[in-house]
């Protein structure tokens, strides 16, 4: 692995803050493969990422797609902007020349250094050990934590409200989402504590004493109607209604995009159109939705045409993949708590033309989730036995794209319907 693709492991694993890689398990690399999905568009599978960060003997470089994607990821325009901004560091070793090697002594001196090396390792065993005994035990139920989002606007503002004074350090911190950048230091003394939400969605705030999570609760942060936002890093860039809300569709042009100075090439970005927490909510155990879908975008890095339909629930989401035929293998589809990764499993049904317009459904028979591609069943997975409520849709394209004739029902009951025709 060349030194510039190992700093660039370093940043993202930073980002993450999941603590030392090693430690990490498929369950991992399967929540890393989600958030990458999420933010860039792109769907690099668990298998490729354990390959990169050496899970996996693997002695090929990873391909040009991978590393834009990885780059954009870790909060650069591409690759190559990141090779840029960060030239690797050489440094030249020089090795004793043979006359200078004193075999003897150089055996003493490397006894003493494996002898102080062992009493370094004792040292640290011993204070892990005392630590962990001396650590004081902490009781969540002297813990209480709220929040209260101040509107139905994008951004929105939550205001969290917090009792940490029984801590007994001062290590208290409020993680807003599952994204542990969100994770702030706040004063253990006082009681409040507020953070801006950029997109729509589901979350569970979170309180921390130290690492230990002592209570967590669920936050909808809904949106006012439908929202169109282009990902731009941290802050997304917001659409004006006008800008892609049409009487029989929502669609936005490349012109649209140009026009907000965001390139098209070479990285094409991330459209999303959000509804959330304007519907009843729907149990995914009597669930039906369908939308008919087209991407318009396939030039430079977006021939793939990565396309994705993510059913929020007060859970983990439904996400419905999509591409040309080509690109499946990068695919990856969730049903809740279940991943399937195109690079060990048949996802062949969800490539298609997007030349013409695509109908996609999904609905929930005998407690399994079948996807359902222009009429024909391609996938199934087993829900889960307990009780997820449908809350959201979100749709997005690499590049940008159209959806209309959208539809959730609930046991045969429309309950959101938009655009149909």
């Amino acid at each position: 692995m060349s030194p510039e693709i190992e700093k660039l492991l370093n940043l993202i694993e930073k980002k993450l803050d999941w603590g030392e890689s090693l430690t990490w398990q498929n369950r991992d690399f399967e929540n890393l493969n989600q958030l990458i999905l999420d933010e860039t568009g792109v769907s690099l599978s668990a298998s490729t990422l354990r390959r990169i960060w050496g899970k996996v003997e693997y002695k090929h470089l990873p391909s040009t797609t991978t590393l834009d994607t990885l780059a954009k990821f870790a909060g650069f325009e591409s690759w190559r902007f990141f090779l840029k901004q960060n030239t690797a560091e050489k440094i030249e070793v020089t090795a004793p020349s043979q006359s200078t090697i004193k075999p003897a002594k150089n055996r003493r001196q490397w006894n003493k250094i494996t002898g102080l090396i062992a009493l370094i390792i004792i040292i640290i065993i011993v204070g892990i050990f005392a630590s962990k005994k001396s650590k004081p035990e902490i009781n969540p139920r002297k813990y209480s934590f709220s929040s209260r989002a101040i509107t139905k606007q994008i951004p929105n503002s939550v205001i969290f409200t917090y009792d940490a004074s029984a801590s007994p350090t001062d290590s208290v911190y409020i993680q807003q989402s599952w994204d542990s950048r969100t994770k702030t230091l706040v004063d253990k003394n006082l009681h409040q504590h507020t953070s801006v939400y950029y997109e729509p969605g589901f979350y569970r705030a979170k309180l921390f004493i130290d690492t230990q999570v002592v209570k967590e609760h669920p936050l909808l942060i809904p949106t006012d109607g439908w929202l169109g936002l282009i990902s731009n890093n941290m802050i997304p860039v917001y659409l004006q209604p006008g800008d892609f809300i049409f009487k029989d569709s929502l669609q936005l042009s490349a012109d649209k995009i140009e026009n907000k100075n965001i390139p098209m090439e070479p990285m094409p970005p991330i459209v999303k159109y959000y509804n959330v927490g304007n519907f009843e909510p729907v149990s995914v155990k009597k669930f039906s939705f369908s939308a008919d879908i087209k991407n318009e975008y396939n030039q430079g890095a977006a021939a793939c045409q990565f396309t994705g339909i993510l059913i929020v629930t007060d859970d983990a989401p439904l996400y419905i993949p999509l591409s040309i035929p080509g690109c499946v293998s990068d695919l990856s589809l969730r049903s809740i708590d279940e991943v399937v990764s195109g690079k060990r499993a048949d996802l062949s049904g969800f490539g298609v033309d997007f030349s013409k317009w695509v109908h996609v459904s999904c609905k929930a028979v005998s407690g399994k989730s079948q996807f359902i591609i222009n009429d024909k069943k391609v996938y199934e997975c087993t829900l889960p036995d307990k009780e997820v409520k449908i809350v959201g849709l979100l749709i997005m394209f690499q590049g940008t794209g159209a959806v209309k004739n959208i539809q959730l029902s609930d046991a045969g009951k429309t309950v959101f319907s938009a655009f149909n025709q």
